[in-house]
């Protein structure tokens, strides 16, 4: 789960830092909103991405990791 948690976080900055790039600055909120719950989540154990993961049944079956 939690190589899955980082690959959506990296994903979701280089997707916002592109469409600031080349769209509109105001993406760069985007990023600061993954920082920010990157953050927070590593002092309070809360992640409301792994809860809508959980929900839809990733990381949950007994298959080996890669």
């Amino acid at each position: 789960m939690e190589m899955i948690l980082r690959r959506f976080a990296g994903i979701f900055i280089l997707v916002s830092l592109l469409l600031a790039y080349f769209h509109s600055l105001y993406w760069l909120w985007f990023t600061a909103f993954v920082g920010f719950n990157l953050l927070q989540s590593s002092f309070t154990n809360f992640c409301p991405l792994e809860l809508i993961l959980k929900k839809i049944g990733v990381g949950q079956g007994s298959a080996t990791p890669r």
